[in-house]
């Protein structure tokens, strides 16, 4: 049965007493601890915590808890940041060309595994259009010019905005975003790309990894700071590549794991699993 919960995500120097203090509060207010995961990173000496508990008979009410838990959190000096299972996310989808992760997504969210609404779906061309319509989604084509850059971002941006987006999915979007839209959505957007980086950039990197007989291939997906492809990684996977393999097979592999690390990145930052700390990321 569904019931409402709320989600507390900590960090915090290491300390005697951290998952009394966060089990008693919730007991002493009369609410039930549904998942209580924690890890301490012993090199930095810094506590993580994901923390959920049903709001069915607890005391404090919605406007009172954050105040609460900052009561609780101040003097042990914890960064925390607060959910509610019952405030779905409204996420975007930007895409270029490619198909496969948008369908996947958009497969997925239908099938109700992506617990979020998608308000909207933008692309820099017109190819992905049939596959919004056909999920009944307001598809919009924002183009991107190489002299108008600034422009198409400031548009794409009114649109998130207008739609009360919260975190973004690039799937397969082929254009680099800006600083100051990178910076409107701080480890709220998430990419998805092959791992041949950065032994093999450029457009064709299968091309260039089967012509070089690579045994692995594997997709990285990761969430978006100013830093190309250097914001912390979320998931991953690999697959195993032998001489056997055709170009067209790599390229087909790649994409089904492209898909499959695309979707597992989106459903933990759905799911509140997420904590970040020094560009590394902890996932309950």
């Amino acid at each position: 049965m569904q019931q409402d919960t709320a989600v507390v995500l900590i960090s915090c120097p290491d300390q005697q007493g951290l998952v009394a203090a966060l089990a008693g509060f919730v007991s002493s207010n009369h609410g039930n601890i549904l998942h209580l995961d924690q890890h301490v990173d012993l090199e930095r000496n810094v506590f993580f915590a994901r923390m959920e508990w049903s709001l069915s008979g607890f005391r404090i009410p919605r406007d009172r808890l954050p105040a609460a838990i900052e009561e609780l959190a101040a003097p042990r000096r914890m960064s925390w940041r607060l959910y509610y299972s019952d405030r779905r996310a409204r996420m975007a989808i930007m895409a270029s060309r490619q198909a496969h992760c948008l369908y996947d997504l958009l497969a997925r969210h239908e099938a109700g595994e992506l617990d979020a609404d998608i308000p909207l779906i933008i692309s820099n061309h017109p190819d992905l259009k049939p596959a919004a319509e056909r999920f009944g989604i307001p598809f919009h084509e924002v183009s991107v010019q190489p002299n108008r850059r600034e422009e198409a971002e400031r548009e794409a941006q009114r649109l998130l905005q207008d739609h009360g987006v919260d975190c973004i999915v690039l799937a397969r979007y082929m254009q680099i975003l800006g600083a100051d839209f990178v910076r409107r959505y701080p480890l709220a957007i998430i990419n998805i790309h092959h791992s041949f980086l950065p032994a093999f950039p450029g457009a064709k990197p299968y091309h260039s990894a089967y012509a070089r007989g690579v045994k692995i291939i594997g997709a990285t997906a990761h969430y978006v700071t100013e830093k190309l492809d250097e914001g912390p990684i979320i998931e991953q996977d690999v697959a195993r590549i032998s001489h056997r393999h055709t170009l067209e097979d790599m390229i087909r592999q790649g994409r089904d794991l492209e898909k499959i690390v695309l979707a597992r990145a989106v459903r933990a930052h759905l799911e509140k699993k997420i904590l970040v700390y020094d560009n590394k990321t902890v996932i309950f």
